[in-house]
């Protein structure tokens, strides 16, 4: 048994070091160029604030409206930070700082309002949402108003990306594994038994909306410094609504299902560019066939793993024999 762990844990290892490599080689060659790492850096940030979400939202069973709040809260403290400290520790203080905010006001937020379940408790993280927004685009003296913040530094390249991904995959991954993450599950599945076990909900679905946060913090800390340019109304209702879409697209309750979506939706968007009249109308008409097809999601709440492959391969070894 512990043969077999070890030997999946070098597999996964190897698989992370040759994604990481293969990427990088594009990228130095140009082969990737400046228009697809823009693709590949909205990928990225998409797919921390969808596996995020899923925490809550899938894993928890809370459904949230507010992230692009948390993820706005990330950008203008990474923002200021650097804009303020033009180095690389600079960019990491940021980075941190607005994820270290981000949970803090999650903190702040979910203590009185996740008390709530449902529909109320969308509507009260979509007018959290709103109230950071607001507060953005009144100080005009730190965050320039309605304006935004121009000319803010880039640190952000590849190794970087890959290496907060992969973080928040792993940090989420093992926290759903760990004895609370088990509790989390069983209030989504059903919080009054929950209870009546000795789990404290409260305690629980705080502190998964802390760790999403906390995420989605890092998504908006990336997002403006790579992207050079933030103001109030990039991080509206829509934006939330998008990243709701790729978590239930994905398969609530599947971190691979978010990681696809992400990766499904942006290059879809990406090709859709080409025909500006009716992009949205195709988009939009793609998830609602999906949906219609597969409601529960692509992945529902399965996981891609590397037993699937090793399934895969027996299968047809077995036919090559049959053969």
């Amino acid at each position: 048994m512990k043969g077999t762990l070890n030997t999946q844990f070098i597999k996964r290892v190897i698989f992370l070091l040759l994604a990481y490599v293969i990427v990088q080689l594009l990228v130095s060659t140009n082969i990737i160029n400046e228009y697809l790492q823009a693709t590949l850096v909205t990928i990225c940030i998409n797919i921390i604030l969808a596996v995020s979400l899923n925490l809550i939202t899938g894993f928890t069973g809370q459904f949230s409206l507010g992230h692009a709040g948390f993820m706005s809260i990330g950008a203008y403290t990474c923002a200021i930070i650097t804009m303020r400290m033009s180095t690389l520790a600079g960019f990491v203080i940021g980075t941190l700082s607005g994820a270290v905010m981000a949970a803090l006001v999650g903190f702040i937020v979910g203590l009185p309002t996740l008390r709530l379940r449902g529909d109320y408790l969308a509507i009260a993280t979509l007018g959290m949402s709103e109230i950071i927004r607001i507060v953005f685009i009144n100080l005009d003296s730190i965050t320039n108003g309605a304006a935004g913040l121009n000319g803010i530094p880039r640190f952000v390249n590849w190794p970087w990306l890959y290496l907060f991904v992969v973080g928040t995959i792993v940090l989420i991954r093992n926290f759903l594994k760990s004895s609370h993450g088990r509790a989390c599950i069983a209030i989504r599945e059903d919080e009054i038994a929950a209870e009546a076990m000795g789990i404290n909900t409260t305690k629980y679905k705080v502190l998964a909306f802390i760790i999403g946060a906390f995420c989605a913090g890092i998504a908006g800390a990336l997002y403006s410094s790579y992207f050079y340019y933030i103001k109030p109304d990039l991080f509206g209702f829509l934006k939330s609504v998008d990243i709701l879409v790729i978590v239930v697209l994905g398969g609530l309750g599947s971190i691979s299902g978010s990681v696809l979506a992400a990766v499904l939706l942006a290059l879809v968007s990406t090709y859709f560019q080409s025909f500006p009249e009716i992009r949205m109308i195709l988009y939009s008409l793609i998830l609602i066939i999906i949906m219609i097809f597969r409601p529960q999601g692509l992945l529902g709440s399965k996981e891609i793993s590397f037993a699937v492959f090793n399934r895969v391969n027996k299968l047809f070894a077995f036919r090559k024999g049959e053969k």
